[in-house]
């Protein structure tokens, strides 16, 4: 078929990567590429570490989705890191996060493991004296600039949309088109990059007096220092709270951040829906499918939504856990929907 993408995010990139592979032409459409959530992504591809309570559905499609990628990786010929996450609680109250989210994912068949503090203090020699932590094994990060960019490599990216498609995809974000919109919400995420001569080894994520925090060590130095996040209605802005929040908490747990070099500040908008799961599948009119809402997971869980999304177009039932139709109440007239989705 001739496939329409709207949205050059890592969603819509990958979507469009893994439709080119079996064979459809496939145009993207987006004026700004890879210059949404993506660009700010932190690139953890940690289920197990993302889980929380009420999201074990999101554990399972994660957990599909990380087996994924080491094939996406290959293909694109970008960085997968496989050490081990650390899970790390500063206080008692803190380690009792910890210990919660232990808990949660050894009742969902995942791999933690509880570390006493010498073992931390082996394996993670730059963290400060913590109240004690969890490693979590099988788990990778990545980084989305470079997956995004050798994706732009392999698809065609347009800036308009020349409306001559059998099938458009909506990858579109935070923002998407109506009738659409309302299912998805921007959840503002402010995230920060420094680079360092004495990095974390690890990805780190930790609580320090209950607020969270995540260190995401990259090539060169650089560590990933992130994430606020916060409901609202404006545009995406760096503020000097969430600057203050993240670095006093990420210092709290690597003090050799006093001597890094702050090298930029970022907030964009994550795409969440009202249950916490994504929209991979028919969008109810004839013509559109969605692929959005991907909310904390879209690097991860790029390459799930990928197959489903190629799946689904080969005449593969849809998972019930993603499918749109869940969330969309009222159908629409096709040609109203199109006409909204392709402009």
């Amino acid at each position: 078929m001739r496939i329409t993408v709207l949205g050059a995010g890592v969603i819509g990139l990958t979507v469009a990567e893994e439709l080119t592979r079996r064979g459809h032409t496939v145009t993207v459409v987006d004026r700004r590429p890879a210059s949404g959530a993506s660009y700010a992504a932190a690139g953890m591809l940690s289920p197990a570490a993302e889980v929380w309570h009420g999201e074990e559905e999101v554990l399972l499609l994660g957990l599909a989705s990380l087996a994924l990628w080491p094939a996406l990786a290959g293909r694109l010929g970008v960085e997968l890191r496989t050490e081990p996450t650390l899970l790390v609680g500063y206080d008692a109250g803190d380690l009792q996060q910890v210990e919660r989210q232990v808990a949660l994912v050894g009742r969902l068949g995942g791999r933690a493991t509880l570390l006493e503090r010498a073992a931390l203090r082996a394996c993670e020699p730059a963290l400060a004296r913590v109240a004690g932590a969890a490693a979590l094994t099988g788990e990778m990060s990545v980084d989305p600039r470079a997956v995004c960019a050798a994706l732009l490599d392999r698809v065609r990216v347009v800036p308009e949309d020349r409306r001559d498609a059998d099938l458009t995809v909506v990858a579109t974000g935070a923002r998407l088109p109506a009738p659409w919109a309302g299912l998805v919400r921007g959840v503002r995420g402010e995230i920060l990059r420094v680079r360092s001569d004495d990095p974390p080894a690890h990805t780190v994520r930790g609580w320090v007096g209950g607020e969270p925090v995540y260190l995401v060590p990259r090539a060169g130095g650089e560590v990933v220092i992130g994430a606020t996040s916060e409901e609202h209605a404006g545009a995406p802005v760096v503020t000097a709270g969430g600057v203050h929040r993240l670095l006093t908490a990420a210092r709290t747990l690597w003090p050799g951040l006093d001597r890094a070099e702050l090298v930029e500040a970022t907030a964009r908008d994550r795409p969440a829906t009202s249950d916490g799961r994504p929209l991979v599948g028919p969008s109810g009119v004839d013509g559109v499918v969605l692929a959005a809402g991907h909310h904390r997971h879209g690097v991860l869980l790029a390459p799930l939504t990928a197959v489903l999304v190629a799946d689904h177009l080969d005449g593969a039932p849809v998972d019930p856990a993603v499918d749109p139709r869940r969330l969309i109440t009222q159908p629409h007239e096709r040609e109203r929907h199109v006409d909204h989705a392709q402009r």
